[in-house]
C-alpha cells in the first residue's frame, strides 16, 4: 500500500504549442517532489517557457532506463512523494514510455491519475474529415515493406478508422505499399507537425496521397486510414493475396486463415480457391 498522499500523475504535454498546456500541468511541474521526464532537457525547456521553477528532482524516464527507474520511483510513491510523468509531446503511454510505470502502481495498489491534454491520435482524427465514430490505434507502422504490406493486409476488411504514426522518410513508401495492399481509392489522411507553425493536413485517397508524399514530407507524421466499406469476398478474387503471403514464407494454411481474418471470406473456400487456381495455372 502507499505511503500518505504519494502517487504517480500522468500529465499530458504540448505537442509544439506551449499554449496548450494546462494550468494543473503548470501547478505539477512546479509542486511534484520528483518529475521523470521522457527528455529532462526538453521538460526544463517546457517549464522555462511556461514561467514554471520545477522544485523537485528531474529524473530521465525514457525506453532505455524504464525498467530500471520503475522501482526507484516506485519506492518515491510509497514514502508518501508525488511523481510526475511526462514525455516529449503528448499523453504518456500512447506510443511514449508510461504503461509499465502504470503497470507497476496497479499491481502495488498505489494510486495513479492523470492529467489530461493533447495528443497527436485525438487531433489527427478531428482534423482528417473521415468518418470516425469507431476508430483504434495502432502506433507506429512497420519499418520494413514485407512486414508493412502484411500489416496492412489486417487492415483490408477494418471497418474502424485507423490512426498510426509514420516516420517522415518512410512515408512515401508506406503510402505505395498502402495504395498496393488496399487500393487507390481508400481515403486517407496525413497530418503534420501539428499545433506547430508548419502544420499541414492532406486529405484524399490513397494514390493522391502516395503521389504527393513522394516529393518529401518533414516533420512528425501521424496518418488516418478510412475504415473499409462492407463487402462480400470472393475467395477467387483473393487467391493474389494468399499468394503473396505464401511468397514472404506463410505456409499456405496459415496465409488462408490470415486472408480470410482480414476479409471475411471462409477459411476453406479461399483454400479451395488457392488449390483450383494452381491447379490451372
Amino acid at each position: 500500500m502507499s505511503g500518505q498522499g504519494g502517487r504517480l500523475v500522468l500529465a499530458a504535454t504540448p505537442m509544439g504549442d506551449v499554449g496548450d498546456a494546462s494550468r494543473r500541468l503548470r501547478e505539477a511541474l512546479g509542486s511534484a517532489e520528483v518529475v521523470a521526464a521522457e527528455d529532462t532537457r526538453r521538460t526544463r525547456a517546457l517549464a522555462k517557457a511556461l514561467e514554471v521553477e520545477i522544485s523537485g528532482r528531474v529524473v530521465s524516464f525514457y525506453d532505455h532506463v524504464e525498467a530500471a527507474r520503475i522501482p526507484q520511483l516506485v519506492a518515491e510513491i510509497e514514502a508518501g512523494h508525488t511523481v510526475l510523468l511526462v514525455t516529449d509531446a503528448g499523453m504518456p503511454s500512447v506510443s511514449d514510455p508510461g504503461y509499465r510505470m502504470v503497470a507497476a502502481c496497479v499491481e502495488r495498489e498505489l494510486p495513479v491519475t492523470c492529467l489530461p491534454g493533447p495528443s497527436a491520435v485525438t487531433t489527427a482524427l478531428a482534423l482528417s474529415g473521415l468518418p470516425m465514430e469507431r476508430f483504434c490505434f495502432d502506433g507506429f507502422a512497420p519499418r520494413k515493406s514485407g512486414q508493412r504490406k502484411q500489416w496492412l493486409r489486417t487492415l483490408v476488411a477494418e471497418p474502424r478508422a485507423v490512426v498510426f504514426f509514420e516516420a517522415p522518410h518512410r512515408l512515401a513508401d508506406c503510402l505505395a505499399d498502402a495504395v498496393a495492399v488496399l487500393g487507390p481509392e481508400r481515403r486517407a489522411a496525413v497530418c503534420r507537425e501539428l499545433t506547430k507553425t508548419y502544420e499541414e493536413v492532406v486529405r484524399g485517397t490513397l494514390a493522391e496521397l502516395a503521389a504527393w508524399a513522394v516529393d518529401g514530407a518533414r516533420g512528425e507524421i501521424t496518418v488516418v486510414l478510412e475504415g473499409a466499406q462492407p463487402v462480400s469476398a470472393d475467395p477467387a478474387d483473393l487467391v493474389g493475396e494468399v499468394e503473396d503471403l505464401v511468397a514472404d514464407g506463410l505456409r499456405l494454411k496459415d496465409a488462408c486463415a490470415q486472408v480470410a481474418s482480414a476479409t471475411g471470406a471462409s477459411r476453406r473456400e479461399l483454400y479451395d480457391a488457392v488449390l483450383a487456381a494452381r491447379a490451372r495455372a
